[in-house]
This record gives structure tokens, sequence and C-alpha cells, in this order.
């Protein structure tokens, strides 16, 4: 898979890191020439230029980009780099880093975001799910599709313990996607058995979010 990384930062450094290690190609675009260092990512490609010209993007092919992440420290610039991905390229998949928790309302379709990561947002649901049992906790914002990842600690006393995924009714637009085990990741199948303590990953759609909770939530609270 190709991936181009607008912004060669640390942020976009780390995910070149991660992304060249899982076996995909990747290529670091930054207008700022301190900010190109060959060393600290050799297996990368590189390019010296401005993401928000169309005439850069055209050098670095991005056609030819299975997925663009948006990944500088400026919300302007992540989203003209999104927009133009999506609507001049015709990019899949096109992932966009939110700085400003304000301005998170823009990264939808209609700037040609598929999925917004927002770092302040990330790290105030992590808190919230490691103090918190039974409650479910927004990870992420899909904007294509408007669904969200929501995870949810099973509660000892909640009454789907001891159920087979297959025999519970779901709400609508909504699917377990993973359980967290101790340690362990489980692609749920339909007789996998919820288990107290399970750590429970969903994509659901937002209006769908209360009718799930109270699904997962003690037996004395349904």
């Amino acid at each position: 898979m190709r991936v181009a990384i607008a912004g060669a930062g640390a942020v976009g450094r780390s995910i070149a890191g991660e992304l060249l290690e899982n076996g995909h190609e990747v290529l670091l675009i930054d207008k700022n020439p301190k900010a190109i260092s060959v060393e600290r990512v050799p297996q990368a490609e590189w390019l010296l230029a401005d993401a928000c010209e169309i005439t850069s993007l055209d050098e670095a092919a991005l056609q030819r980009c299975n997925v663009v992440i948006a990944a500088t420290g400026d919300d302007k610039v992540n989203l003209v780099v999104s927009l133009l991905a999506k609507t001049e390229y015709g990019v899949p998949r096109v992932v966009a880093r939110v700085n400003n928790p304000k301005n998170e309302w823009l990264y939808n379709e209609s700037w040609g975001v598929d999925v917004a990561v927002s770092t302040p947002r990330l790290m105030s649901a992590l808190v919230e799910e490691a103090v918190s049992v039974g409650d479910l906790v927004r990870l992420m914002r899909f904007s294509q599709g408007d669904a969200n990842l929501v995870e949810l600690t099973l509660p000892e006393d909640a009454e789907l313990v001891g159920t087979r995924v297959g025999n519970v009714s779901w709400p609508e637009d909504t699917s377990l996607v993973t359980i967290i085990r101790e340690g362990r990741v489980l692609t749920p199948s339909k007789d996998d058995t919820l288990e107290a303590g399970d750590e429970l990953l969903f994509v659901a759609a937002p209006d769908r979010e209360s009718e799930l909770e109270r699904l997962l939530s003690p037996a004395a609270a349904v």
C-alpha cells in the first residue's frame, strides 16, 4: 500500500516509521527544509514541497496513493490537503489530524476527510476508558458514514455476561468489531461468550450509542 503523509514533524515521522515496519510504501511531504530529515526515516521517500499546491501533489503522484494522511500542526493545511486528495486525486482513504478540538466539526466528508483523529479527544477518551466500567467511551469519529469507534468495558453484573455473541440483538447500525480480553485481541464470532471485564469495541452510528450503552449496562440499570 502506498501512503503519502503531509507533515514530516514528529507525528508524521512516527506514523511513517510504523507504516514502513508493516511493509507499506511511504512518502513524506513537507515545505520546511528543516523538517526534511532523511536520516531519521531513511526507508521513506521524501519530498520538499507545499502539500497545499497542486503542482506539489502532482509531483508526489498522489493519484497512486491508497491513503493520504494530513498530519501537519496546522488545521487549515490539513483540511486543504484532505480536500485536494479526495476531490482532485480520488484518494480512497484520507486521514486527518485535528490540532484544535474547536475545529473538529470541519473534519467531515465535505472536506474530503474519512477519518478525523483528535489527539486531545483521544487522550481524554483513554483517561475515561481507564477509570470507567460500564460507560460508553467514544474513541474516534469516522467522518464518512457518520459512525464512531466506541468502547465499553462489560461490568461484572451486566445482563449479557455469559451470553453468546450470536444471541445478542445488537442495535441497528452497530457492529461489534473486537473483544479485548486479558490482553488478547479477539475477532468476535457468534459462538464467543461475553465475559465480565471484556473491553468491547464497536463501530456505531451516533444515534445508537445510548441504546448500546443501555444494552450493556448492569442488570439493575436495564
